[in-house]
């Protein structure tokens, strides 16, 4: 899984699986232009970073700024994006507000990103995008993050005809101990959490940045491997 002499460009990558993805490919010898919302964090993914690295703030929601954004970087490779908000709870009880999040994070990023980058990317070159486990295995509370992660798995199988030969997967993670994500919860829920994922997956473990980055590579560095969703879930499909 090689890079040498690749430009990869990685969305999210300011911390959890966007960093290790970034840092990823470039001990497999890319270039690497990491982008995200703030700048400060991006720092640090660059700060773990060798040589031969952009840095550059962008919300791939706004269509204006991913445009602004493609021009800048101009011809790459590979793209990978990370970016990912969901929405929990009762749809009853949920304001337009956070579904509207969710649909810029999940469905309306990469359309824009896929739209502007298509006019520079390789022929045969790779865009990978992140859904979820929830688009195969819905539960109460999680019909939004089911829909939009449902939505990017086809939409994504349905560029990979449309741009040919240019190659698009979607990675399918299951619960990754990814750090500031789960954080949200509080360390006590946030812990019973992974301990219950960990019990009841195949794997008997909860995923780790590291698994979802060697499966970022292998999607983008795979002549043979498009229009494919993969399930890096430990088994949470199973359960």
């Amino acid at each position: 899984m090689q890079l040498e002499g690749k430009r990869v460009v990685v969305i999210g990558a300011g911390s959890g699986i966007g960093r290790s993805v970034a840092v990823a490919a470039a001990e497999a010898g890319a270039a690497v232009v990491i982008a995200g919302r703030k700048r400060e964090p991006l720092e640090a993914t660059a700060a773990l970073l060798k040589d031969h690295r952009e840095v550059r703030v962008l919300d791939a929601s706004v269509e204006a700024q991913v445009a602004a954004f493609f021009d800048a970087v101009g011809p790459f490779d590979h793209l990978v994006s990370t970016a990912s908000q969901g929405a929990s709870g009762p749809l009853t009880a949920m304001g337009v507000e956070a579904i509207a999040r969710a649909f810029a994070s999940k469905l309306w990023a990469p359309i824009f990103l896929v739209k502007h980058a298509a006019p520079r990317i390789a022929q045969d070159g790779s865009l990978t995008f992140f859904s979820g486990f929830r688009a195969g295995r819905p539960a109460v509370g999680t019909s939004i993050t089911s829909l939009v992660n449902g939505g990017l798995e086809a939409f994504t199988k349905a560029m990979a005809v449309e741009l040919a030969p240019v190659r698009l997967n979607a990675i399918s993670p299951g619960v990754v101990d990814s750090g500031s994500f789960w954080d949200r919860l509080g360390a006590e829920a946030r812990d019973r959490l992974f301990a219950d994922y960990a019990s009841k997956a195949p794997a008997r473990r909860v995923g780790r940045p590291e698994d979802l980055a060697a499966a970022t590579l292998f999607a983008m560095t795979n002549p043979f491997l498009t229009g494919t969703v993969l399930s890096v879930d430990g088994g949470g499909l199973l359960m």
